[in-house]
């Protein structure tokens, strides 16, 4: 799992240079509909693993990068290749060559994430490693509102007492991040029937 890198930088760097949010071409709907469980029409990044795949430097990553992709974000990760060292703290070594590869990119990067953010109307963060260490650079942090009961509560509070967590919000994202990790394949299904729902819906007549 990647690791944020905290204290570093600004949004700036990692998503362009601050672009609204859909920034993408508007179709004949726009990016607004009512209802369903996404509030906001985007442009789709059905292929946005193929087109980075294809737009980032073939010396960047290792392989093909990870590019994975929600309604606020999407996330570029590679792994990098591996430094011959005699050193024997290896974990210093790769986070030194993760940071140079960071401000040796960082131009080139910021490009790609406008480029990207005009296609796909979504911010991008991107992410590298070697081996066991890996460095997620700074990337969206998106509050949800929510309303809990007092079981609710009490459980997010247990985290907390128990110093899994260190607030009801980073105890949130630790269940969340435990469910996760427990139901990927039905959340996979899951997913795969809403985009199905919404070709079905973008194929209906315009009002």
């Amino acid at each position: 799992m990647f690791h944020p890198e905290a204290g570093q930088d600004g949004p700036t760097e990692e998503h362009g240079h601050g672009h609204r949010r859909g920034g993408g071409p508007r179709g004949p709907r726009g990016f607004g509909r009512p209802g369903g469980w996404q509030q906001a029409d985007l442009p789709s990044a059905d292929d946005a693993a193929a087109w980075f795949t294809g737009r980032l430097p073939s010396d960047w990553y290792v392989g093909t990068p990870s590019v994975s992709v929600d309604r606020e974000e999407i996330i570029v990760s590679g792994e990098l290749p591996p430094v011959e060292t005699p050193v024997e703290d290896s974990t210093a070594v790769a986070t030194g060559r993760i940071s140079r590869f960071r401000e040796d990119t960082r131009a080139e990067r910021v490009k790609i994430a406008d480029e990207a953010e005009a296609r796909y109307g979504r911010k991008v963060a991107w992410g590298a490693g070697i081996g066991e260490t890996q460095v997620l650079f700074t990337h969206l942090s998106v509050p949800v509102m929510t309303r809990l009961r007092q079981p609710e509560r009490q459980v997010l509070d247990t985290l907390v007492d128990a110093g899994v967590a260190r607030s009801r919000s980073e105890a949130l994202a630790w269940a969340v991040n435990l469910v996760g990790q427990h139901t990927d394949q039905w959340l996979a299904d899951l997913r795969e029937a809403m985009s199905e729902v919404d070709k079905l819906r973008t194929q209906g007549p315009d009002l």
